[in-house]
């Protein structure tokens, strides 16, 4: 079992190799976006959202599978291997073939060779999954610290030189393939497990009837989730997409950075103690609380910030995605609770539970969906549509973990409501002092400082319990 030493460690490498990729993605694809119009961005978002729905049929949901499972050979992850790259040869012929078709469907000729060239990231996504099982079951994430700088910098220079040389969308293109290839490359030498000539269907069937589940699940949320962006798509312009898109990659990222860390880390740990229910629910207490304390706050602060992040960072030209900014901080408050109910139910092995929940939610969300964009019909509304879903789905998700671990939702509630109400008076002090007249970097930098001192300030004085733990952590970290 791992010790707690071992969980911590691994979720600070896990957590700088997200801070470090993440801030990286974050200065080139301001310069991108400076080099680039909306509408080349917005053509890669349309390509993504078919990408997107494929690569869950590559991933099958035997990654997860090959975690959870209590034990596991090279067999099994050489089987997984195989299995994962015939279906993304299988998936790229077919929508190499059907491209053409879903170009004319967009009303886009120019997006066939960009659909048939980028995604070829799918054979890379095959293998990079394997990969990232073996990292989070073995508890290796340092290796990804240096897998995620080595590949995004490089990459990100190709695009960004690409753009300047007026590329255009294929600076995009070419951009992300060569960092999904690098990432892929230098975990090839980064850990000890190779693919074998091996193949065991008896060990895939074991592995695919836990999988499979998630497979239909991922599938019907991918494809609920990336309805927004294709009815957006199709019915509004591509830059209206982009400004969806970026408004939705600010607050994704923050908190990408800080839950999927968590996340990562949560999975392997918990699937230890699947049989000690007690300890997983000390586990997600703290999971909970310590997202929470971390993303509310920035969540809360990146929607008072979003205009001026917006004008200095991208220009006068993005300005329509700070609406979008806002809608999407608010969704993703919500997601500590999404993220560590949903990863409890699969370390406990419950994968059917995990895909009722999914059917449920895609069935509320597609008619939440469509009751606002009826009634707004812009794309604001749609972003509305996912507000309301969100605060739905934090009950629904965290219905199970009643019964299953003795943990419910108002429970979570509670245990998140010091972060709620210190981010509520955080809030109010940077409104108010953005009242006063000032440059604007100025105002946007001091208004940052105001915000991390009364937060962390009104913690301390309260003796914040989260605040406590991530100095306990800290100092921990400080001794090793």
């Amino acid at each position: 079992m791992p010790s707690k030493n071992i969980v911590i460690f691994s979720l600070f490498w896990k957590f700088m190799e997200r801070i470090g990729t993440q801030s990286i993605q974050l200065v080139i694809s301001i310069v991108l976006a400076r080099l680039l119009s909306p509408n080349d961005f917005g053509l890669i978002a349309l390509v993504m959202i078919i990408i997107a729905i494929a690569d869950v049929f590559v991933q099958s949901g035997l990654g997860t599978a090959l975690i959870q499972k209590k034990d596991i050979d090279d067999d099994d992850f050489s089987s997984v291997f195989w299995a994962s790259l015939l279906i993304a040869t299988i998936i790229y012929l077919v929508i190499f073939f059907t491209a053409p078709c879903i170009a004319n469907f967009y009303g886009k000729p120019d997006l066939i060779a960009v659909i048939r060239v980028l995604t070829l990231s799918l054979f890379l996504g095959a293998f990079g999954s394997v990969q990232n099982a073996y990292i989070a079951r073995n508890m290796l994430f340092k290796k990804l610290f240096y897998r995620g700088m080595i590949a995004m910098l490089p990459s990100g220079i190709l695009g960004i030189a690409l753009a300047y040389q007026g590329f255009g969308v294929w600076a995009l293109v070419f951009q992300q393939l060569a960092n999904a290839f690098l990432s892929v490359a230098t975990l090839w030498f980064a850990i000890s497990w190779k693919p074998h000539l091996k193949f065991s269907f008896a060990k895939l069937s074991v592995l695919f009837s836990f999988g499979w589940k998630l497979l239909v699940s991922s599938l019907i949320n991918n494809a609920y989730e990336k309805l927004r962006a294709l009815i957006i798509g199709k019915m509004f312009s591509a830059a209206d997409l982009a400004f969806f898109d970026r408004g939705d990659h600010f607050p994704r990222l923050i908190v990408n950075n800080i839950n999927s860390s968590i996340s990562s880390v949560l999975l392997p740990s918990l699937s230890v103690y699947q049989d000690n229910r007690p300890q997983m629910k000390k586990f997600m207490r703290r999971a909970i609380s310590t997202s929470s304390f971390l993303i509310t706050p920035m969540m809360a602060g990146l929607a008072v910030l979003a205009h001026p992040l917006i004008q200095i960072l991208l220009g006068e030209a993005w300005l329509p995605c700070v609406p979008f900014v806002q809608a999407c901080c608010f969704t993703y408050a919500f997601y500590p609770i999404h993220t560590t109910n949903l990863t409890a139910i699969n370390a406990v092995g419950r994968s059917d539970l995990f895909l009722k929940l999914e059917i449920i939610k895609s069935s509320y969300g597609l008619a939440i969906l469509i009751v606002f964009f009826l009634y707004f019909r812009t794309p604001i509304g749609i972003a509305y549509g996912a507000m309301c879903s969100a605060v739905i789905s934090s009950v629904v998700n965290a219905f199970p973990n009643k019964k299953q671990i003795d943990y419910g939702y108002l429970e979570q509630i509670r245990d998140i409501m010091p972060s709620i109400v210190l981010s509520a008076f955080m809030v109010l002090g940077m409104h108010l002092f953005a009242k006063i007249t000032m440059p604007l970097i100025l105002s946007f930098v001091l208004q940052i400082i105001l915000g991390i001192i009364l937060y962390l300030g009104l913690a301390k004085i309260f003796h914040v319990e989260s605040l406590n733990y991530a100095i306990k952590t800290l100092k921990e970290l400080k001794k090793r």
